[in-house]
């Protein structure tokens, strides 16, 4: 019996990640190395001035800094690799999926499949958390305002009185690029409590999944919806 392909480890992925980071940003490393510089220098700063008394506490406070600018590198890293990420498949088709699957913060409800899609491939995505129900759209902002305002209908038909509102993710000046579509939907004003947000996902959903799939349709192989 052939032996399972393994999946690469740890490490191997994290090379991964980092050499197509540096092809992608030369300067990704030279930042990661100013990083770890500064929290260096700053533990022989407090070294000297806090720990200087005895050469264990001088040497506590470099271990420290350098130890903090060895994570600040990492960090840096990791954003300019989710940087580089996010441009590789912004303006794709699903692009947006790949942020609601793996950058909602707890309390933030969202699924990567699309509430609606069309031919073309525009589509539009729904967040709920305390900021209401976000409706965030994805393709060419004509096509995709209709279907924003359909999904805005079913929504407060579905729950009255719930605040809507719409993030456009386009790379034109008027909308959100993908890489800043989470930071923007945590910034909206919390509307919803804890309590509230659970609720309204819950009805949404079953909503969803109550409507009825006509008889000889395979919803395996639905086609969008055509506009």
């Amino acid at each position: 019996m052939a032996k399972k392909n393994k999946e690469p480890g740890r490490f191997a992925q994290l090379l991964k990640i980092y050499k197509m980071t540096m092809a992608a940003d030369k300067t990704a490393v030279w930042w990661a190395l100013l990083a770890l510089a500064i929290g260096a220098l700053a533990g022989v700063v407090l070294g000297a001035t806090l720990g200087s008394a005895t050469t264990a506490g001088f040497i506590f406070w470099i271990v420290t800094g350098v130890l903090l600018g060895f994570l600040s590198g990492l960090l840096v890293m990791s954003r300019k690799a989710e940087a580089v990420a996010y441009g590789q498949i912004e303006g794709q088709p699903g692009a947006v999926s790949a942020v609601m699957r793996s950058a909602l913060k707890r309390g933030w409800r969202g699924s990567e499949v699309p509430v609606a899609v069309n031919r073309n491939h525009d589509a539009v995505y729904r967040a709920i958390g305390p900021s209401g129900v976000v409706l965030i759209g994805e393709g060419v902002r004509s096509r995709v305002k209709l279907m924003l305002e359909d999904e805005r209908r079913k929504v407060q038909r579905a729950v009255p009185g719930v605040d809507v509102k719409f993030i456009w993710v386009t790379q034109d000046e008027e909308g959100t690029r993908l890489m800043k579509l989470a930071p923007t939907l945590f910034k909206l004003k919390r509307v919803l409590n804890r309590t509230e947000v659970s609720a309204i996902d819950k009805r949404l959903s079953a909503i969803a999944t109550s409507m009825p799939i006509p008889k000889g349709i395979d919803p395996k192989r639905m086609r969008p919806q055509r506009r």
